[in-house]
């Protein structure tokens, strides 16, 4: 409640804010930050990185997504048609040639990225361990 002060024609309140409470709760936050910050380990995360693969594929099996959702799957200069219903089991006879082998999509630019992950979804449930995206810079 704001205190009165009685001056010779009467009765008038005192506006301030105690800044007293104010700089008590300040200096006890100041106080548990300052214990706090030493605990806290920053966390690492281990980002992948471009080219530090722990060796080359041995083949390299591309499917490339054409111009109205067509699939073609190259592998060693070899393109073969094939459906999206029968891109894992196309994928999963021709890495059995291989252990070291790597899956590349290739698709063209006016395609739906959906059609790219439907693909890659189809390899992943199919158990295609490392598929990559093929990228085109252009300038």
């Amino acid at each position: 409640m704001p205190s009165l002060v009685s001056r010779g024609r009467g009765r008038r309140t005192i506006n301030e804010i105690n800044m007293v409470p104010f700089i008590d709760v300040m200096l006890v936050l100041l106080i548990i930050f300052m214990v706090t910050a030493p605990l806290i380990t920053p966390s690492v995360i281990d980002l992948p990185s471009v080219g530090k693969a722990a060796r080359q594929p041995d083949q390299v099996i591309q499917v490339i997504i054409g111009k109205g959702d067509s699939l073609e799957l190259r592998i060693k200069d070899q393109t073969v048609p094939v459906r999206i219903s029968d891109i894992a089991a196309a994928v999963k006879k021709a890495q059995s040639d291989t252990t070291n082998s790597a899956v590349v999509i290739s698709a063209d630019r006016n395609i739906k990225y959906e059609t790219v992950v439907k693909v890659m979804d189809t390899l992943q449930r199919a158990g295609v361990q490392r598929v990559g995206l093929s990228v085109q810079l252009t300038n």
